[in-house]
């Protein structure tokens, strides 16, 4: 990290932290941030549900929850980014505050609620994308939608065709009973509905399903069956979590979902069971805790053919996103593999 991101940073961690988020989005619009540009390697080089990513390590969406700074995200060294979430109609989403810092933890809370300008301000930066990168959004559906499910395929059916992938997020715990579309027959008709629509567009993208690490045993075993038999092209494991387990911030307290280092292990745990359930008949994307080389590397030989971040450059800096990339390829070299997919699920025995 530079002497300058390093000042930014401290600058950042003393203002409100949706502000400093903010702050930290306009540096990216005005191409302030690091910018190694594509990061890659023979090893690094994978296809994940017949996307061809430069290195596996994607941004999160949450991040860029309105596709505002793609120009800068396309040049920051990741290998896939996805954004949103994006519902059809606009919505303020929850009462601020509503985003806390866990200094201590290296962590967050977050209880946004969906906040984004909705589907179509969304399609309209869409469809100016970079076309050099690999672009996702993530699906939501609206707080007082009377059809939450249809709402999901609504905004596919607007979005897609300037898509690369799309996510299917029922797995947020900031909007009431959302994720009680997580369950079995709720599951199967809502992903019913978005791979109609998926189908109907002009070229049609992988669809990813997003769930949370809050499942119970049987939970998993549902969402593993009904992914399986749904057509969909992989999971992303895992949201945030509603766990305070081991917290010792005075923000412990706060509602809505925690993110960041005290998720990696539940997250991990999850990603491998999903891992032994699928048998590898879909890919995985690992999400929860990732702030270092070694943690990625942890989630692909959990079982995850790529993974996600967000939550350890708050901490880290958009630097952060190089050192990841980097160190991975070292490690797997370190190890004899020659490629990410050589690597996946080799290490799945020791989250079970």
């Amino acid at each position: 990290m530079s002497l300058i991101e390093r000042a930014g940073l401290a600058v950042l961690h003393r203002i409100d932290p949706e502000a400093a988020h903010g702050l930290a989005m306009m540096a990216l619009k005005m191409g302030l941030a690091p910018a190694p540009g594509t990061l890659t390697s023979e090893r690094l080089r994978c296809r994940v549900a017949g996307l061809d990513l430069a290195n596996p390590v994607g941004l999160a969406a949450g991040f860029d929850k309105n596709a505002e700074a793609l120009s800068g995200l396309a040049k920051s060294g990741f290998g896939f980014v996805e954004v949103g979430a994006a519902t059809p109609r606009p919505q303020p989403g929850n009462p601020k505050p509503r985003l806390f810092r866990l200094m201590q933890e290296q962590a967050a809370i977050n209880r946004f609620g969906f906040n984004n300008d909705g589907m179509d301000a969304i399609a309209g930066r869409l469809a100016h994308r970079p076309r050099d990168m690999v672009l996702g959004l993530n699906l939501g559906a609206n707080k007082d939608s009377a059809d939450r499910a249809a709402d999901f395929a609504q905004v596919l059916a607007r979005c897609g065709k300037d898509l690369d992938f799309a996510t299917v997020n029922v797995s947020s715990p900031n909007t009431e009973k959302l994720r009680d579309l997580q369950g079995k027959d709720a599951l199967s008709a809502l992903l019913a509905g978005v791979l109609a629509a998926r189908d109907e567009l002009a070229k049609p993208i992988p669809v990813f399903l997003k769930i949370a690490p809050d499942l119970d045993a049987a939970g998993l075993e549902d969402v593993a069956e009904v992914a399986l038999a749904s057509g969909i092209d992989g999971i992303i494991a895992t949201n945030t979590t509603l766990s305070r387990d081991g917290l010792n911030s005075p923000f412990a307290a706060q509602a809505g979902g925690l993110s960041g280092q005290p998720l990696f292990d539940r997250s991990t745990r999850v990603l491998a069971r999903l891992s032994q359930l699928t048998e590898g008949r879909l890919p995985l994307i690992g999400v929860g805790g990732v702030g270092s080389a070694e943690q990625a590397y942890a989630k692909i030989r959990a079982g995850a053919s790529a993974l996600q971040v967000y939550t350890a450059l708050v901490f880290g800096g958009m630097s952060l996103v190089p050192e990841i990339v980097e160190g991975l390829d070292a490690l797997l070299a370190r190890d004899g593999f020659s490629t990410v997919a050589e690597a996946v699920g080799t290490g799945r025995e020791d989250w079970l």
